[in-house]
């Protein structure tokens, strides 16, 4: 059905169409997830972009069963939003599988009032993958593994680590995450790929944990 008067449109339908989530899972390490920005879009592959980005400041939650990425490393950083700036610990893999992920956000939308964005996928054995993921976390959780890890590394050395030199750093070929629980403000990917996506958007604060 089209509308020659943009007037004539539903009010809202286009917001929702483009609340979106820049989700890119990571590992943290956690890897995972899109990480949901106000006015973005939902997509299956992104790429990532080298300019620096002004983030919302609004935190996404990311939940797996397991996380398996190769190529893994990690140090400290800062994000900047329009009026705050944030610590976060940014970790990069090379190649992540999230299993049974699960994405959210709590919204508070007028007359609504808290509203969850809600994505899961990778169920029944078949993971979600994403490629060359980047996420920005300011809390993580659950039971990891690292192979052949190196800690105390200068970040500057990592590829597309840091520009500035002396930054502390760790680095390991492989990571494994069981029982994921993490909190991002920023995810990048080269690709993600969402295998049995779900959305849901529904009434509540209803977030993944």
């Amino acid at each position: 059905m089209t509308f020659p008067d943009p007037a004539a449109r539903p009010a809202g339908h286009t917001r929702w169409a483009r609340l979106g989530l820049v989700m890119v899972p990571t590992l943290v390490v956690s890897a995972l997830l899109l990480v949901a920005v106000g006015t973005g879009v939902l997509p299956i592959s992104l790429a990532v972009s080298a300019q620096s980005m002004v983030i919302s400041g609004q935190n996404l939650k990311i939940s797996a069963d397991r996380l398996q990425g190769t190529g893994f490393t990690q140090y400290v950083g800062m994000d900047q939003s329009k009026s705050e700036a944030y610590p976060e610990a940014i970790a990069g893999i090379d190649s992540a599988d999230l299993y049974n992920l699960c994405q959210s956000m709590v919204l508070k939308l007028p007359v609504v009032g808290d509203t969850t964005l809600r994505i899961g996928a990778g169920g029944g054995g078949k993971p979600a993958h994403a490629d060359n993921l980047v996420v920005h976390t300011d809390d993580l959780g659950g039971d990891a593994v690292f192979s052949n890890i190196v800690i105390g590394q200068d970040a500057s050395t990592f590829k597309n680590g840091p520009s500035a030199s002396g930054i502390f750093g760790q680095q390991a070929d492989t990571v494994r995450i069981d029982h994921l629980q993490q909190s991002t403000r920023e995810v990048r990917a080269a690709t993600f790929r969402l295998t049995g996506l779900h959305l849901s958007v529904k009434a509540g604060s209803k977030p993944c944990y």
